[in-house]
Protein backbone atom coordinates (compact mmCIF):
# COMPACT_ATOMS: atom_id res chain seq x y z
CA UNK A 1 0.00 0.00 0.00
CA UNK A 2 1.65 3.46 -0.88
CA UNK A 3 1.59 5.62 1.58
CA UNK A 4 0.14 9.50 1.88
CA UNK A 5 2.31 11.45 0.87
CA UNK A 6 2.42 15.01 -0.99
CA UNK A 7 4.51 17.68 -2.66
CA UNK A 8 3.51 21.30 -2.92
CA UNK A 9 4.88 23.77 -5.51
CA UNK A 10 6.49 26.60 -3.60
CA UNK A 11 7.96 29.85 -5.53
CA UNK A 12 10.86 30.21 -3.04
CA UNK A 13 12.10 26.80 -2.83
CA UNK A 14 10.50 24.92 -5.74
CA UNK A 15 9.08 21.50 -5.25
CA UNK A 16 8.77 20.81 -1.10
CA UNK A 17 8.17 17.18 -0.09
CA UNK A 18 5.74 17.02 2.55
CA UNK A 19 5.92 12.92 3.99
CA UNK A 20 3.19 11.09 5.88
CA UNK A 21 2.68 10.88 9.72
CA UNK A 22 2.51 13.77 12.48
CA UNK A 23 4.30 16.58 9.74
CA UNK A 24 1.21 16.06 7.02
CA UNK A 25 -1.12 15.72 10.17
CA UNK A 26 0.25 19.09 11.30
CA UNK A 27 -0.33 20.64 8.04
CA UNK A 28 -3.69 19.48 7.50
CA UNK A 29 -4.61 20.98 11.20
CA UNK A 30 -7.13 23.90 11.55
CA UNK A 31 -4.50 25.90 13.75
CA UNK A 32 -1.40 25.72 11.21
CA UNK A 33 -4.53 26.45 8.49
CA UNK A 34 -5.36 29.24 10.24
CA UNK A 35 -1.48 30.62 9.14
CA UNK A 36 -2.86 30.82 5.64
CA UNK A 37 -4.66 34.70 6.90
CA UNK A 38 -2.26 35.99 8.92
CA UNK A 39 0.89 37.84 6.35
CA UNK A 40 4.06 37.23 7.14
CA UNK A 41 5.02 40.92 6.80
CA UNK A 42 2.07 42.69 7.97
CA UNK A 43 0.98 46.08 6.56
CA UNK A 44 4.36 45.64 4.71
CA UNK A 45 2.38 45.50 1.29
CA UNK A 46 1.48 49.34 1.58
CA UNK A 47 4.88 49.86 0.79
CA UNK A 48 5.79 46.66 -1.13
CA UNK A 49 2.67 45.57 -3.27
CA UNK A 50 3.95 42.14 -3.79
CA UNK A 51 4.71 40.92 -0.07
CA UNK A 52 1.63 39.41 0.57
CA UNK A 53 2.35 36.25 1.14
CA UNK A 54 1.56 34.21 4.13
CA UNK A 55 3.22 32.98 7.29
CA UNK A 56 1.84 29.23 6.25
CA UNK A 57 3.94 29.64 3.21
CA UNK A 58 7.02 30.60 5.53
CA UNK A 59 6.50 27.65 8.11
CA UNK A 60 6.27 25.24 5.28
CA UNK A 61 9.82 26.97 3.56
CA UNK A 62 11.29 26.61 7.01
CA UNK A 63 10.15 23.15 7.40
CA UNK A 64 11.49 22.57 4.20
CA UNK A 65 15.32 23.85 4.55
CA UNK A 66 15.10 22.17 8.74
CA UNK A 67 15.03 19.18 6.16
CA UNK A 68 17.83 19.74 4.00
CA UNK A 69 20.04 20.74 7.01
CA UNK A 70 19.07 17.53 8.49
CA UNK A 71 20.01 15.37 5.60
CA UNK A 72 23.83 17.33 5.33
CA UNK A 73 24.45 16.67 8.58
CA UNK A 74 23.39 12.87 8.40
CA UNK A 75 25.36 12.85 5.37
CA UNK A 76 28.46 14.22 7.71
CA UNK A 77 28.28 11.33 9.88
CA UNK A 78 25.47 12.81 12.47
CA UNK A 79 22.99 10.57 14.45
CA UNK A 80 19.08 11.60 13.64
CA UNK A 81 17.09 9.12 14.03
CA UNK A 82 14.21 9.44 11.63
CA UNK A 83 11.82 10.25 14.88
CA UNK A 84 14.55 12.93 15.43
CA UNK A 85 14.26 14.71 11.87
CA UNK A 86 9.81 13.88 11.81
CA UNK A 87 10.12 16.04 15.62
CA UNK A 88 12.24 18.66 14.58
CA UNK A 89 10.37 19.23 11.04
CA UNK A 90 7.05 19.50 13.38
CA UNK A 91 8.78 22.04 15.85
CA UNK A 92 9.61 24.16 12.37
CA UNK A 93 6.26 23.93 11.41
CA UNK A 94 4.74 24.96 14.85
CA UNK A 95 7.30 27.68 15.88
CA UNK A 96 5.36 30.32 14.32
CA UNK A 97 1.86 29.03 15.12
CA UNK A 98 1.44 31.52 18.12
CA UNK A 99 1.50 34.44 16.12
CA UNK A 100 -1.47 36.82 16.49
CA UNK A 101 -2.92 39.12 13.14
CA UNK A 102 -0.40 40.96 11.07
CA UNK A 103 2.37 38.97 12.98
CA UNK A 104 5.15 41.36 14.38
CA UNK A 105 2.62 44.79 13.95
CA UNK A 106 0.19 44.02 16.85
CA UNK A 107 2.46 41.53 19.37
CA UNK A 108 1.53 42.59 22.11
CA UNK A 109 -1.30 44.63 22.04
CA UNK A 110 -4.58 42.73 20.81
CA UNK A 111 -2.74 40.19 23.72
CA UNK A 112 -1.11 42.42 26.06
CA UNK A 113 2.07 40.74 27.85
CA UNK A 114 2.12 37.45 26.10
CA UNK A 115 4.52 36.95 23.54
CA UNK A 116 3.75 34.95 20.04
CA UNK A 117 6.54 32.68 21.42
CA UNK A 118 4.84 31.53 24.83
CA UNK A 119 1.25 30.95 23.03
CA UNK A 120 2.80 28.91 19.92
CA UNK A 121 4.34 26.32 22.72
CA UNK A 122 0.72 26.28 24.17
CA UNK A 123 -0.80 25.81 21.13
CA UNK A 124 2.01 22.80 20.49
CA UNK A 125 1.20 21.54 23.55
CA UNK A 126 -3.00 21.50 22.94
CA UNK A 127 -2.20 19.87 19.31
CA UNK A 128 -0.16 17.22 21.17
CA UNK A 129 -2.37 16.13 23.40
CA UNK A 130 -4.79 15.84 20.27
CA UNK A 131 -2.20 13.38 18.81
CA UNK A 132 -2.00 11.50 22.04
CA UNK A 133 1.78 12.22 22.91
CA UNK A 134 3.23 12.84 19.07
CA UNK A 135 4.65 15.72 19.63
CA UNK A 136 6.40 15.00 22.91
CA UNK A 137 10.16 15.29 21.23
CA UNK A 138 8.75 18.54 18.84
CA UNK A 139 7.71 20.29 22.18
CA UNK A 140 11.21 19.62 23.65
CA UNK A 141 13.27 20.56 20.49
CA UNK A 142 10.87 23.82 20.75
CA UNK A 143 11.82 24.92 24.66
CA UNK A 144 15.55 23.66 24.02
CA UNK A 145 15.52 20.52 26.51
CA UNK A 146 16.02 17.88 24.41
CA UNK A 147 20.09 16.72 24.66
CA UNK A 148 20.57 17.01 20.93
CA UNK A 149 21.45 20.88 21.08
CA UNK A 150 21.77 21.32 17.48
CA UNK A 151 18.07 20.51 16.50
CA UNK A 152 17.05 23.47 18.74
CA UNK A 153 19.58 25.99 16.94
CA UNK A 154 18.17 25.04 13.33
CA UNK A 155 15.13 26.17 14.88
CA UNK A 156 15.70 28.82 16.71
CA UNK A 157 19.53 30.44 16.97
CA UNK A 158 21.62 33.00 14.74
CA UNK A 159 21.76 31.17 11.75
CA UNK A 160 18.25 28.76 11.52
CA UNK A 161 15.91 27.47 8.98
CA UNK A 162 13.40 30.21 10.27
CA UNK A 163 16.00 33.58 9.34
CA UNK A 164 17.47 31.26 6.17
CA UNK A 165 13.79 31.14 4.87
CA UNK A 166 11.98 34.72 5.52
CA UNK A 167 15.50 36.00 4.41
CA UNK A 168 15.02 34.69 1.17
CA UNK A 169 11.10 34.56 0.79
CA UNK A 170 11.01 38.52 2.19
CA UNK A 171 13.27 39.33 -0.63
CA UNK A 172 11.18 37.09 -3.15
CA UNK A 173 7.90 38.99 -2.78
CA UNK A 174 8.89 42.18 -1.66
CA UNK A 175 11.64 42.64 -4.87
CA UNK A 176 14.32 44.25 -2.71
CA UNK A 177 17.18 42.14 -4.23
CA UNK A 178 19.30 43.11 -1.06
CA UNK A 179 17.52 39.98 0.92
CA UNK A 180 18.69 37.45 -1.63
CA UNK A 181 21.19 34.87 0.47
CA UNK A 182 23.29 31.75 -1.04
CA UNK A 183 21.08 29.86 1.70
CA UNK A 184 21.94 26.66 -0.45
CA UNK A 185 25.52 26.93 0.54
CA UNK A 186 25.23 27.88 3.23
CA UNK A 187 23.19 24.56 4.55
CA UNK A 188 25.52 22.65 3.09
CA UNK A 189 28.64 23.57 5.02
CA UNK A 190 26.87 22.91 8.63
CA UNK A 191 28.12 20.60 10.57
CA UNK A 192 28.10 19.30 14.48
CA UNK A 193 30.59 20.07 16.88
CA UNK A 194 30.26 19.44 20.65
CA UNK A 195 26.51 19.22 20.23
CA UNK A 196 26.75 22.47 18.04
CA UNK A 197 25.55 23.49 15.60
CA UNK A 198 28.75 24.91 13.50
CA UNK A 199 29.39 26.43 9.64
CA UNK A 200 33.08 25.04 7.95
CA UNK A 201 35.38 27.61 7.17
CA UNK A 202 34.79 27.44 3.28
CA UNK A 203 31.07 28.87 3.48
CA UNK A 204 32.26 32.08 5.56
CA UNK A 205 31.30 34.27 2.71
CA UNK A 206 27.80 33.46 2.35
CA UNK A 207 27.16 33.62 6.36
CA UNK A 208 28.69 37.13 5.80
CA UNK A 209 26.41 37.58 3.31
CA UNK A 210 23.82 36.57 5.31
CA UNK A 211 24.72 38.96 8.03
CA UNK A 212 25.26 41.74 5.45
CA UNK A 213 21.91 41.31 3.71
CA UNK A 214 19.84 40.45 7.32
CA UNK A 215 20.96 44.06 8.36
CA UNK A 216 19.83 45.55 4.90
CA UNK A 217 16.28 43.92 4.95
CA UNK A 218 15.98 45.57 8.62
CA UNK A 219 16.00 49.10 7.24
CA UNK A 220 15.07 48.09 3.68
CA UNK A 221 11.77 46.04 4.37
CA UNK A 222 11.37 45.00 8.00
CA UNK A 223 12.21 48.87 9.38
CA UNK A 224 11.45 50.71 6.38
CA UNK A 225 10.01 54.32 7.72
CA UNK A 226 6.36 54.42 5.94
CA UNK A 227 6.01 50.36 7.09
CA UNK A 228 6.92 51.71 10.60
CA UNK A 229 4.68 54.58 10.26
CA UNK A 230 1.62 52.30 9.18
CA UNK A 231 2.31 49.81 12.53
CA UNK A 232 2.24 52.62 14.36
CA UNK A 233 -1.41 53.44 12.92
CA UNK A 234 -2.40 50.07 13.26
CA UNK A 235 -1.18 49.94 16.96
CA UNK A 236 -3.33 53.25 17.68
CA UNK A 237 -6.05 51.91 16.45
CA UNK A 238 -6.27 49.06 18.53
CA UNK A 239 -5.40 50.94 21.99
CA UNK A 240 -8.23 53.24 20.96
CA UNK A 241 -10.55 50.13 20.60
CA UNK A 242 -9.53 48.63 23.37
CA UNK A 243 -9.80 51.69 25.33
CA UNK A 244 -13.07 52.29 24.18
CA UNK A 245 -14.24 48.66 24.97
CA UNK A 246 -12.90 48.85 28.64
CA UNK A 247 -15.53 51.89 28.93
CA UNK A 248 -18.13 50.03 27.75
CA UNK A 249 -18.60 50.80 24.19
CA UNK A 250 -19.83 47.95 22.03
CA UNK A 251 -18.24 48.20 18.81
CA UNK A 252 -18.42 46.36 15.86
CA UNK A 253 -16.18 42.90 14.55
CA UNK A 254 -16.13 39.07 15.24
CA UNK A 255 -16.38 37.25 18.23
CA UNK A 256 -13.24 36.69 18.17
CA UNK A 257 -11.49 40.25 18.06
CA UNK A 258 -14.73 41.54 20.72
CA UNK A 259 -13.15 38.65 22.87
CA UNK A 260 -9.79 39.72 22.78
CA UNK A 261 -10.65 43.24 22.91
CA UNK A 262 -12.17 43.47 26.43
CA UNK A 263 -10.06 41.04 28.51
CA UNK A 264 -6.64 40.93 30.06
CA UNK A 265 -4.14 38.18 29.43
CA UNK A 266 -1.76 36.04 31.00
CA UNK A 267 0.54 33.12 29.88
CA UNK A 268 -1.61 31.12 31.99
CA UNK A 269 -4.29 32.11 30.18
CA UNK A 270 -3.26 30.26 27.23
CA UNK A 271 -3.81 26.62 29.58
CA UNK A 272 -7.59 27.58 28.71
CA UNK A 273 -9.25 25.69 26.04
CA UNK A 274 -11.30 28.47 25.38
CA UNK A 275 -8.63 31.13 25.00
CA UNK A 276 -6.67 28.89 22.85
CA UNK A 277 -10.33 28.37 20.53
CA UNK A 278 -10.55 31.73 20.21
CA UNK A 279 -7.33 32.50 19.71
CA UNK A 280 -7.16 30.12 16.74
CA UNK A 281 -10.11 32.07 15.26
CA UNK A 282 -8.26 35.03 15.42
CA UNK A 283 -6.79 36.33 12.03
CA UNK A 284 -5.64 39.39 9.59
CA UNK A 285 -9.65 39.29 8.33
CA UNK A 286 -10.69 39.74 12.00
CA UNK A 287 -8.66 42.98 12.16
CA UNK A 288 -9.21 44.41 8.40
CA UNK A 289 -12.83 43.42 9.00
CA UNK A 290 -13.78 45.21 12.24
CA UNK A 291 -11.46 48.38 11.10
CA UNK A 292 -14.06 48.60 7.91
CA UNK A 293 -16.42 49.20 10.46
CA UNK A 294 -15.10 51.11 13.16
CA UNK A 295 -14.02 53.54 10.17
CA UNK A 296 -18.31 54.44 11.00
CA UNK A 297 -18.01 54.59 14.61
CA UNK A 298 -19.30 57.49 16.55
CA UNK A 299 -15.84 58.03 18.29
CA UNK A 300 -14.40 60.86 15.92
CA UNK A 301 -10.59 59.64 17.12
CA UNK A 302 -11.12 56.08 16.11
CA UNK A 303 -12.95 57.04 12.77
CA UNK A 304 -10.62 59.32 11.20
CA UNK A 305 -7.71 56.73 12.49
CA UNK A 306 -9.74 53.84 11.00
CA UNK A 307 -9.88 56.27 7.61
CA UNK A 308 -6.44 56.69 7.75
CA UNK A 309 -5.54 53.24 7.26
CA UNK A 310 -8.46 52.20 4.74
CA UNK A 311 -7.42 54.95 2.54
CA UNK A 312 -3.65 54.70 2.45
CA UNK A 313 -3.18 58.21 4.55
CA UNK A 314 -0.32 56.98 6.41
CA UNK A 315 1.15 59.08 9.37
CA UNK A 316 4.09 60.74 8.42
CA UNK A 317 7.12 59.43 10.20
CA UNK A 318 10.83 60.91 10.65
CA UNK A 319 13.78 59.06 11.42
CA UNK A 320 16.90 60.36 13.47
CA UNK A 321 19.93 58.77 15.15
CA UNK A 322 19.03 60.85 17.97
CA UNK A 323 16.34 60.27 20.90
CA UNK A 324 13.40 62.93 19.31
CA UNK A 325 13.57 65.96 22.89
CA UNK A 326 10.80 66.57 24.77
CA UNK A 327 10.88 70.28 22.78
CA UNK A 328 10.54 68.70 19.29
CA UNK A 329 7.75 66.61 20.15
CA UNK A 330 5.82 69.37 22.35
CA UNK A 331 6.56 71.58 19.08
CA UNK A 332 5.07 69.02 16.52
CA UNK A 333 1.59 68.64 19.23
CA UNK A 334 1.34 72.15 19.27
CA UNK A 335 1.58 72.51 15.49
CA UNK A 336 -0.83 69.94 14.97
CA UNK A 337 -3.66 70.75 18.10
CA UNK A 338 -3.67 74.54 16.13
CA UNK A 339 -4.72 72.77 12.79
CA UNK A 340 -6.66 70.38 14.87
CA UNK A 341 -8.69 71.55 17.82
CA UNK A 342 -11.64 68.85 17.89
CA UNK A 343 -8.62 66.76 18.96
CA UNK A 344 -8.58 67.82 22.44
CA UNK A 345 -6.91 65.65 25.00
CA UNK A 346 -6.22 62.67 22.36
CA UNK A 347 -3.34 63.90 20.76
CA UNK A 348 -1.38 60.97 21.99
CA UNK A 349 -3.42 59.25 19.36
CA UNK A 350 -1.76 61.06 16.86
CA UNK A 351 1.01 61.97 17.55
CA UNK A 352 3.76 59.58 18.94
CA UNK A 353 7.60 59.31 19.33
CA UNK A 354 9.38 55.84 19.94
CA UNK A 355 11.71 53.75 19.13
CA UNK A 356 13.08 51.29 16.59
CA UNK A 357 16.00 48.35 16.81
CA UNK A 358 18.24 46.58 14.07
CA UNK A 359 19.58 43.80 15.61
CA UNK A 360 22.28 42.65 13.03
CA UNK A 361 23.71 40.05 15.47
CA UNK A 362 22.69 40.25 18.36
CA UNK A 363 25.43 37.88 20.67
CA UNK A 364 22.71 37.85 23.46
CA UNK A 365 20.99 35.72 21.41
CA UNK A 366 24.14 33.01 20.78
CA UNK A 367 26.84 33.07 18.42
CA UNK A 368 27.13 31.71 14.58
CA UNK A 369 30.42 29.52 14.92
CA UNK A 370 32.67 28.23 12.46
CA UNK A 371 35.06 25.62 12.55
CA UNK A 372 38.26 26.72 11.48
CA UNK A 373 40.78 24.57 8.96
CA UNK A 374 42.64 24.11 11.80
CA UNK A 375 39.62 22.42 13.96
CA UNK A 376 38.79 25.36 16.32
CA UNK A 377 35.77 26.74 16.52
CA UNK A 378 35.82 30.33 16.53
CA UNK A 379 33.07 33.54 16.69
CA UNK A 380 32.19 34.43 13.30
CA UNK A 381 33.39 38.08 13.52
CA UNK A 382 35.95 37.05 15.09
CA UNK A 383 38.21 35.88 11.84
CA UNK A 384 36.05 37.35 9.71
CA UNK A 385 37.70 40.00 7.42
CA UNK A 386 34.84 41.94 5.83
CA UNK A 387 32.90 42.23 9.11
CA UNK A 388 33.40 44.66 11.70
CA UNK A 389 32.49 43.51 15.29
CA UNK A 390 31.06 47.02 16.31
CA UNK A 391 28.79 46.93 13.52
CA UNK A 392 27.78 43.42 13.73
CA UNK A 393 27.78 42.16 17.56
CA UNK A 394 25.72 45.37 18.68
CA UNK A 395 22.11 46.68 18.38
CA UNK A 396 21.34 49.93 16.26
CA UNK A 397 18.64 52.28 17.49
CA UNK A 398 16.95 54.93 15.98
CA UNK A 399 14.47 57.32 17.20
CA UNK A 400 11.43 57.92 15.24
CA UNK A 401 8.21 61.15 15.61
CA UNK A 402 5.35 59.88 14.30
CA UNK A 403 2.56 62.41 12.83
CA UNK A 404 -0.80 61.56 11.80
CA UNK A 405 -1.60 62.69 8.41
CA UNK A 406 -5.16 64.60 8.44
CA UNK A 407 -4.54 66.83 5.20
Amino acid sequence: MISRYKIINDPVHGFIEIPSGVVLQIIEHPYFQRLRDIKQLGLTNLVYPGATHSRLSHALGAMHLMREAITILRNKGTDITPHEEESAAAAMLLHDIGHGPFSHALENNIIVGVSHEQISLALMRRINREFGGKLDTAVSIFEGSYPKQFLHQLLSGQLDADRLDYLKRDSFFSGVAEGMIGLERIIKMMAIADNNLVVEQKGIYSVEKFLISRRLMYWQVYLHKTVVAAEQLLTQILSRARSLAAKGEELAGSPAIRYFLVREFTPESFAKDEVLEMFARLDDTDIMSAIKQWQFSLDKVLSVLCKMLTERKLPKLKLSNNPISNRDFSKSCSDFYAKNPWIGDDISCFVKKGEVENRGYDAKEGDIKILTTQGDIEDVYQISDMLSAKAFSGITKKYFLCTANLN
